[in-house]
């Protein structure tokens, strides 16, 4: 099945198969919080994206792979990502992981904290750390340079098609947000890049990049 990064019900899975590394798709909760599962294809190592709802779903994800997950990343701290992560985190003994600014905000204190310019290896992988500050202090996303194809960069809530993300409540900065949208992502990556967000469909810079005024002009 080819992938299109549209998960068809929110009891199936999208997968998309990379020369290093297979990322599950899947959508969890009725808020259609995107959870992605990334496994090293040599070595079997797994990383979760999000531990967002449906504990058993993850695991049976978790457990249709290698069987092992080495680490739990959470893009940030709004209650919606993490509803599972204690639960997941007892059942696998992962490593913890998010952004420094939001640690308070997590159910369980986090096992390591990241910044802008930090490396998250797991297996053969390597993933970078984007600090997008705006939608919460230490909203995180993570890019995968493909050395066999182009980059893949998980958002949060940080990017989606047609916009960032949300910043109208206290506490958020749209300001902020598109300022490091603009110079941390559209600035650094090319168009070529994939984005998979915290909710719904994904995009690419490519399809976005033409937006960014339009964004900024409207102010969300």
């Amino acid at each position: 099945m080819t992938y299109d990064g549209r998960v068809k019900s929110p009891d199936q899975s999208e997968q998309r198969t990379l020369g290093r590394l297979i990322i599950w798709k899947m959508s969890v909760s009725r808020m259609d919080n995107n959870a992605y599962l990334l496994a090293c294809t040599r070595t079997g190592a797994q990383l979760l994206i999000d531990a967002a709802d449906e504990a058993d779903r993850l695991l049976a994800a978790v457990a249709q792979g290698s069987g092992r997950l080495d680490a739990v990343v959470t893009t940030h701290q709004h209650w919606d990502h993490h509803r599972a992560l204690a639960e997941v985190l007892r059942a696998t003994g992962a490593t913890s992981i998010c952004g420094a600014e939001d640690a308070p905000g997590l159910p369980v204190p986090p096992d390591r904290t990241v910044e802008q310019g930090d490396q998250i290896t797991f297996g053969d992988v390597v993933l970078d750390v984007v600090h997008l500050r705006g939608h919460t202090p230490g909203s995180i996303a993570l890019a995968y340079d493909d050395p066999d194809g182009h980059t893949h960069l998980f958002t949060g809530d940080s990017l989606f098609p047609g916009g960032v993300g949300n910043t109208k409540n206290e506490g958020q900065s749209f300001d902020s947000l598109i300022e490091d949208v603009t110079t941390r992502v559209f600035d650094v990556y090319d168009d070529d890049t994939w984005v998979y967000p915290g909710h719904g469909a994904d995009t690419t810079l490519g399809a976005e990049r033409p937006h960014l005024q339009e964004w900024r002009d409207r102010g969300w």
